[in-house]
């Protein structure tokens, strides 16, 4: 099947480009000694992880509970929650622990309380990681020496958790100014694991693990000293943010959205059928803030976005591009890819996604983890 026989919008993905990101993440991480436990946020499909994981990556990370099972319904055998899941899920965490080896974040003396009181009721013991906040202010107990050791020797004296380690994400990488900024980034997260790593140990608490995730720091990451595992998620795709950010290269991205135009009230403005249902009204991220909610390449095939093709406007079914400084040859009719500010949003709002070859549809991979929020 070619592109042009599909209805649009469709998500399309890249399989030379998905594969390269796969096989490169995996060297990185392997060059520096590190093991490759990829996020599935991005593409939630068990096809991709089991892909991943054939290259050399040690696990998965999921957000929820939910998106856990069907990875492990898939077969997938090693699985990281990086995420304060609350003690209300036990009783599915231990339906997972029968089936796969799984690990989860915790950051507040009460949730771990809970979820000790959770195991030992059951005579189970739950692997667990503390979150660490290094910078994003977010999720995570804060850095400061004595108090963050003083909690990780109080989840050492929970029965029913064993830790494993420390985990973070940098998330505030996605909005730093120069490249500079972003090294500082990766580096500070680095500094501040190792410090409180080697303070926990040196008060008798011991620390196997030290586990970051993000995309916008990973390949600084897998040359930090003592870290033990890279979590990125977005790096299977890219997205036009992190092009912004200097993470990838227009040809790294592996998803795009393929729309037809529908309208052209004016000649300065035309109408896609990819609204906020397919795009996500995320606005751009990244050292140059990109304009608008994705970039416009005119034809299936062009290499390089139009940049006076602005989407300005989104509504649930609408995209309304604003043409800069001139008219469009555009016709209602014609077809053209968009590149999404934000990629793994895109994989949460379809139900399946088009693995294609230039312009050959290869097969359509069902997006099983769709909506898995709980």
């Amino acid at each position: 099947m070619q592109l042009t026989e599909l209805p649009t919008p469709q998500v399309l993905i890249d399989r030379g480009r998905l594969m390269a990101n796969i096989k490169r993440m995996q060297t990185v991480a392997t060059s520096g000694g590190l093991t490759l436990r990829p996020h599935t946020k991005t593409h939630k499909s068990p096809r991709i992880a089991k892909w991943q994981l054939e290259q050399g990556a040690k696990g998965i990370c999921c957000a929820k509970v939910s998106e856990a099972e069907v990875f492990a319904d898939a077969g997938i055998s090693d699985i990281r929650l990086p995420y304060p899941i609350n003690p209300f899920s036990a009783t599915r965490v231990m339906a997972l622990m029968d089936r796969v080896k799984l690990s989860l974040a915790v950051d507040h003396p009460k949730v771990a309380e809970q979820w000790s009181e959770a195991m030992c009721a059951c005579n189970r013991q739950l692997d667990v990681l503390v979150k660490v906040d290094v910078g994003y202010q977010r999720c995570g107990i804060a850095p400061e020496m004595t108090q963050a050791v003083a909690f990780l020797s109080h989840v050492t004296t929970l029965p029913g958790l064993r830790l494993r380690g420390l985990l973070s994400h940098a998330g505030q990488s996605y909005d730093v100014g120069s490249a500079e900024e972003l090294a500082a980034v990766a580096k500070n997260e680095a500094e501040t694991l190792r410090a409180l790593a080697d303070g926990a140990r040196q008060a008798g608490v011991k620390i196997d693990e030290i586990s970051v995730g993000s995309t916008a720091t990973a390949m600084l990451s897998a040359s930090e000293p003592d870290l033990t595992e890279l979590r990125p998620g977005n790096y299977v795709y890219y997205d036009r943010s992190q092009v912004a950010i200097g993470s990838a290269s227009l040809d790294d991205c592996a998803l795009s959205v393929m729309a037809t135009v529908v309208s052209k009230p004016a000649s300065n403005r035309i109408v896609l059928d990819c609204g906020s249902k397919t795009l996500t009204s995320d606005t751009g991220r990244g050292m140059v803030r990109p304009v608008g909610y994705g970039a416009v390449f005119a034809t299936l095939d062009e290499a390089t976005p139009d940049d006076s093709l602005q989407i300005t406007r989104l509504s649930e079914e609408h995209g309304v591009v604003e043409v800069q400084n001139g008219a469009t040859a555009l016709e209602p009719g014609d077809r053209v890819r968009v590149l999404p500010n934000h990629s793994c949003v895109v994989s949460n709002l379809v139900d399946a996604v088009q693995l294609v070859d230039g312009w050959t549809v290869i097969e359509t991979l069902p997006i099983e983890a769709r909506g898995k929020i709980v």
